[in-house]
This record gives structure tokens, C-alpha cells and sequence, in this order.
């Protein structure tokens, strides 16, 4: 681990780019000098690119490890995911019995306190279930139940719960999100089988957001427009899944258009990073070929995106300009959490940033000033 003193090249600002230098102190930028250019003669340079470093806020594993394994398999994740670009992280707990989830929610608590200095910023944990349909489990294990805030402000007490995925058809849960949102708890609609006025009403009552959109959720349709229809129509933030394997390039585009600050997520597990084979999510196995990661019966399980890989598809896949691109893996995803110094690269910002070549391959991470050493992480 060293401390980054100063990096030149160019550095995307929220006002675009500049070529000049960016510089931080006691973890925080200080300065930021240079001439503004475009992102055309961006693209045509070789001088590195720098973006601010990566927002995650749905991981459930990375590097042979999972977030309900409990001990230290969140801290090998964070030293997985902070090689490829992410600063910030959620890790994202599976539907399953309680003890489990306390199990890594206790094991999650310390983790939040105090960084490891080789690893992405564990801002919290995002609980997926297990407070969803059981009809829509997608590849969580089938172990959903009821919720209440009492059991809730409990798990918090183990680690601090910034995000909850919920199904707000189930009884009593939309009378519950006002309760949530009022107790300090950010809820999103995911893993649904709602119709669309489930999800309006949802919205209403304090919901932000939808988990990896279109995914394990009730679809579009023109006389019933499902969970779907109310995120393209109402929502202004979306989690969604860009490995050009959940979600059709075309249903990106439609969901770029629909939704303005629509961000991109991995929800990758243990296998990514890994080579082919058997890996745990939950209680389930999975397995990782062709690219994909998979139930016994085919089903989708979690992907093995890194959030670098992310921003290429955008790019070279998509057609997105970079700044765009940069704002959907990490501005956007920070301003939904509300996180004002993180996300953008401007004075007072916590130095965290990613530095590529124009292939947009990675060629350093700064985490909160300290330069990542890829030989040691």
C-alpha cells in the first residue's frame, strides 16, 4: 500500500474532462488543475484516462468466496473487486434462514468499521430477501418469510443495513416501507411478482429503486404493464445487470431512456474471477461455464461481472459515450445512496479513482488515497 501523491492525465470532473492533475490529501482530493477537452480528444490520446472508482452496491461474492460464508470471505471479496475498479461496495446477503444471515451480517460488522487497506470500502450491506415473493426467488434459496422492522433494526445492529430488496405485493409490506424508510432504511422493489400498481404504490410509500431491473420480476406487457412497466414509467433509479447476459442490449437501451439515473450492479458471485466450475451462492451450488454462472435447471445464478467489464460493454458494446458511461458505475449509484463525497471527482471527494488506458483496461485504484498494490491484493 502506498499513498498517492498526484496522477496526471485525463480526469473526468461532473463539469467533463480535463487534461491536467488531480491531487489528494489525507485521503481526500485537494486539487484539481487542467485545461478542458473533449472526450473525442480523449479517446484519441494515450495519456491515461482517470474515472472516479467504481460504486457496487449489489455483491454477493468474488475470487472463490461469498458473503454467507461468513468470516473473512467479504474482506477477499473486497480484495477481488477493488483489482477491477470498485471502490465501494455492498455486500449482498441470499435469501436464507436467519441464523445464517446473522451469521454474516456478524461477521460483516467489523469489516464496515475499519477498510482492509487492500481492499474496496465495505459501505454496508444490501439484504436481498429474505423478505421477497417466493414465486420470483430467481436463484435464491426458498427461504422467504414475512418481515417486520423489530427483526430488521436487530440484523442492522450486526452491520449496518444500507439497502433492502422487499416484494412489496406480499401482505402488509407496502404499509411496512414507510416504517423502514422513516427508521433510516433505503428499500427497493425487486425479486417480485407485483403488477404495476403494487409498484406505483410502493413508489408512493417510500421505495427508490428496483433490483438488477427486468430480473426476477413481473414483465412488460401493453394491457398489463407489470413491475416492469412501473420502473420504465416511474422510477428514476434502477439497479440493472449490464454482462449482456440477464439483459438484452436492446431492453438496456429502452431502460437508458425510460429511467435517468439507471446504474449498473454486478451481482457477482463467488465464481467471478474464478475459472469454470462449482461454487457456493447461498445455500445453492452453482456453476460457472460459457461465461455464466447457473442452477442445475439452467436458471440464470448471479453473473461474473466485474464492474470494469461493465463499463467496456457500455462502451464498446452499447455505444455510450465514457462519461456517461462513468457516471452509470459510479455518480449515479451514489447519489441514490446519498453519498455526496463519493462517486465524483471534485474537491473535497474522498481520492477514490480508477486510472485506464483507452481500451479502458485498468492500470491503477486509488481507494480513499491509497494506491492498490495488485502484486500483494
Amino acid at each position: 500500500m502506498s499513498v498517492m501523491q498526484a496522477i496526471d492525465g485525463h480526469i473526468l470532473t461532473p463539469q467533463g474532462f480535463v487534461r491536467g492533475t488531480l491531487e489528494q490529501q489525507d485521503g481526500r482530493i485537494s486539487r484539481i488543475a487542467g485545461q478542458a477537452v473533449s472526450e473525442a480528444e480523449v479517446r484519441a490520446s494515450s495519456l491515461p484516462i482517470v474515472l472516479p472508482g467504481f460504486i457496487d452496491i449489489h455483491v454477493h461474492g468474488g475470487g472463490g468466496r461469498d458473503t454467507m460464508e461468513g468470516g473473512d470471505a467479504a474482506r477477499e471479496m473486497s480484495r477481488r473487486h477493488v483489482r477491477h475498479g470498485t471502490t465501494s461496495m455492498l455486500a449482498t446477503t441470499m435469501t436464507a434462514p436467519l441464523e445464517d444471515i446473522r451469521n454474516a451480517l456478524t461477521a460483516l460488522g467489523p469489516l464496515c468499521k475499519a477498510r482492509d487497506p487492500q481492499g474496496a470500502r465495505v459501505l454496508g450491506v444490501h439484504l436481498e430477501g429474505p423478505y421477497i415473493n417466493p414465486g420470483k426467488l430467481g436463484a435464491q434459496p426458498d427461504f422467504a418469510k414475512d418481515a417486520s422492522l423489530t427483526e430488521v433494526r436487530a440484523l442492522n445492529e450486526l452491520a449496518p443495513i444500507k439497502l433492502i430488496t422487499l416484494a412489496p405485493e406480499l401482505p402488509g409490506m407496502v404499509e411496512l416501507i414507510p416504517k423502514l424508510v422513516e427508521a433510516g432504511f433505503r428499500v427497493q422493489i425487486g425479486h417480485t411478482a407485483g403488477t404495476y400498481e403494487d409498484g406505483v404504490a410502493a413508489l408512493h410509500k417510500g421505495a427508490r429503486g428496483f433490483t438488477h431491473l427486468f430480473n426476477a420480476m413481473s414483465g412488460l406487457h401493453h394491457r398489463e404493464p407489470g413491475m416492469v412497466g412501473a420502473a420504465l414509467a416511474h422510477a428514476r433509479y434502477a439497479e440493472i445487470i449490464p454482462d449482456l447476459l440477464h439483459v438484452h442490449p436492446g431492453a438496456i437501451r429502452v431502460a437508458m431512456r425510460s429511467i435517468p439515473c439507471m446504474f449498473c450492479v454486478t451481482d457477482s458471485t463467488a465464481a467471478a474471477g474464478m475459472p469454470d466450475g462449482e461454487y457456493r451462492l447461498g445455500r445453492h451450488t452453482v456453476t460457472k461455464c460459457m461465461g455464466g454462472v447457473r442452477l442445475p435447471d439452467g436458471t440464470l445464478a448471479g453473473s461474473t461481472l466485474t464492474m470494469d467489464q461493465a463499463l467496456r460493454n457500455l462502451v464498446f458494446q452499447l455505444g455510450l459515450e465514457i462519461e456517461d458511461a462513468s457516471r452509470r458505475v459510479s455518480a449515479n449509484a451514489a447519489e441514490y445512496m446519498g453519498l455526496d463525497d463519493r462517486g465524483q471527482l471534485v474537491v473535497g471527494a474522498w481520492a477514490d479513482l480508477v486510472v485506464m488506458d483507452r481500451e479502458l483496461q485498468m492500470q491503477r485504484v486509488v481507494v480513499e488515497g491509497e494506491e492498490i498494490d495488485y502484486a500483494n491484493a
